[in-house]
């Protein structure tokens, strides 16, 4: 089946009848939708979060080391296990997004690149995508440059240890958790000769 097929008896999209803008910063816009659905039954309060497009990177190493980070999020009140990751900015494709967030937040870059896929933080209230990239044989290249508000520490681990780590629910942040499966599912065996 092909990545956006329609089937026969798909749901059908609902009409919006008005919407109401509650707040509107850079890093969180929500807007509160009045939907008709196509039985007719009208929803007066359906929430939508409007972000801009995210990504993130699994970075592995010329000698096949995976570049992680720590960081402080303080939604959760935890330092957490994660890869690269940020927002494209205006006029940039992922890709370029990508490879800058990679480069400021650890100083690594070059490599052979892949998108791995674009995955939703929440179909249903978020408007957004992130897009996963695959980054084979990255070096460093410079020093980290973060911004005023980010404080991370960077970590190179074989790739059986983060294994370990995502099957021991280590990677909080479920936009990194999807991409971080699919690449183990996807080289596993590979992964296994090492």
């Amino acid at each position: 089946m092909e990545k956006n097929a329609t089937l026969p008896n798909d749901p059908q999209p609902w009409t919006v009848l008005r919407s109401e803008y509650l707040i509107r910063r850079p890093w969180l816009t929500a807007r509160r939708d009045c939907v008709r659905l196509p039985s007719g039954v009208e929803n007066d309060e359906y929430w939508i979060l409007e972000y801009p497009t995210w990504i993130n990177v699994i970075a592995i190493t010329t000698d096949g080391r995976m570049v992680l980070e720590r960081q402080y999020r303080h939604g959760l009140g935890s330092t957490e296990w994660e890869i690269p990751a940020g927002v494209v900015e205006q006029g940039e494709e992922p890709e370029q997004a990508a490879r800058r967030e990679l480069l400021e937040e650890t100083g690594f870059g070059g490599g052979r690149w892949t998108e791995l896929g674009a995955y939703t933080p929440n179909a249903s209230a978020c408007t957004n995508l992130s897009h996963s990239f695959l980054a084979l044989g990255v070096e460093r290249v410079d020093n980290q440059h973060l911004e005023p508000t980010e404080d991370i520490t960077i970590h190179l681990l074989p790739l059986n240890e983060v294994r370990r780590i995502l099957e021991c629910d280590g990677f909080k942040q479920a936009l990194m958790a999807a991409p971080l499966w699919k690449f183990f599912a996807q080289h596993r065996e590979e992964i296994e000769k090492h």
